[in-house]
């Protein structure tokens, strides 16, 4: 008998464990790492909701192909597509918190099986989001709700209160050469 024979997973709706993932760190590959998990869910026929802290109307090829599929919403919030943390203004802070909340209803009320906060972790270290209000998120999580939060610069108490924590360790990237973002590729 197969591996794949023996397993049996949940089906959508059904009481499972949901386990909350942190993907920080500053190498690439945190918000693909969290939408790898996202097609695998949507193959499984979950509901998943995603919202993108600080990216506002930023295009994204990810954004763009998940926003057209069945089961899964994408929404994105920021009143810029940068924030520079020495320049916070309170358009950002009012863009975060809309965000949170919409994290927080959808958790709670949109019957999603998956939440993913994309960016979070850094709108926490730029002070656009205060750190006890997604902790409290995570205590008030549903328990078959799935919670992913992407960012550098991961909270220790976010850390802590993670059931899985993956850092992407930059070894090497084309930045520091001035290679720019590439459509496609990086967003």
């Amino acid at each position: 008998m197969s591996d794949k024979a023996s397993y049996n997973p949940p089906s959508p709706g059904q009481t499972r464990r949901g386990l909350v993932q942190v993907f920080t760190g500053d190498g690439k590959g945190k918000t693909s790492a969290a939408i790898g998990a996202v097609i695998r869910a949507l193959g499984h026929g979950f509901k998943v909701y995603i919202v993108h802290f600080m990216k506002g109307d930023s295009p994204s090829g990810e954004g763009n192909i998940l926003s057209q599929l069945p089961n899964v919403t994408v929404v994105s919030f920021g009143s810029r597509s940068f924030v520079n943390p020495a320049g916070i203004k309170p358009e950002d802070k009012a863009e975060a918190k809309k965000a949170l909340a919409a994290a927080r209803q959808a958790m709670l009320e949109g019957g999603y099986d998956l939440v993913v906060l994309d960016e979070v972790n850094l709108a926490v270290n730029f002070g656009l989001v205060e750190l006890g209000e997604v902790l409290k998120l995570i205590a008030d999580r549903p328990e078959g709700v799935e919670l992913i939060l992407t960012g550098r610069r991961a909270d220790s108490k976010l850390v802590q209160a993670a059931d899985l924590v993956t850092e992407m360790l930059k070894i090497k990237h084309p930045y520091d050469e001035g290679v720019a973002a590439r459509g496609g590729i990086e967003f």
